[in-house]
């Protein structure tokens, strides 16, 4: 397999001890997280949650887009998730560059053009938040009675920060 030789050698050690066959698929706490794909982001430790416990929706930015809208929709209604957390984090790249200064930086690194890549990149990420918890809120495909909160997650500290909308 080449690229991933290590992956499937660790598999097959976690697989030797499996004991999560008996886990569903849907969210015990009731909560589903938006957060970014930032490797710093741990989201069942930094909730102290469990597997199992929560369905995580990751992207660039920990953005509100159409995907995740689409996943948090159908996670409330078919998943147990009653409650919602969208949460980018400090120091992110996505909130720290222009879409420009993105496109020069990729191009810089690689000598690829990537003109044509759309590039979401965050003016203000505190401003971002509460318009994403706002418009999810008021998503007419929500699940009725599902909370939508926000919040900064701090990847120095390990702490979040609850950002009112």
């Amino acid at each position: 397999m080449g690229g991933i030789d290590d992956i499937l050698a660790a598999n097959e050690a976690y697989a030797e001890n499996f004991q999560h066959e008996r886990l569903v698929g849907r969210a015990a706490k009731g909560l589903a997280i938006l957060t970014c794909i930032d490797c710093r982001i741990d989201p069942l430790a930094l909730g102290g949650l469990a597997l199992g416990d929560v369905k995580v929706v990751r992207n660039a930015g920990a953005q509100l887009d159409e995907n995740s809208t689409h996943d948090l929709v159908l996670a409330s209604h078919l998943l147990d998730v009653n409650r919602i957390l969208i949460l980018p984090h400090t120091r992110c790249a996505m909130a720290s560059a222009t879409e420009t200064q993105m496109r020069d930086i990729i191009k810089m690194s690689s000598s690829i053009d990537v003109s044509e890549l759309k590039i979401r990149t965050i003016n203000n990420q505190e401003d971002a938040l509460v318009d994403a918890v706002r418009k999810l809120r008021s998503n007419p495909h929500l699940k009725e009675g599902c909370s939508v909160h926000g919040g900064i997650y701090d990847v120095d500290s390990g702490r979040i920060k609850i950002i009112e909308a």
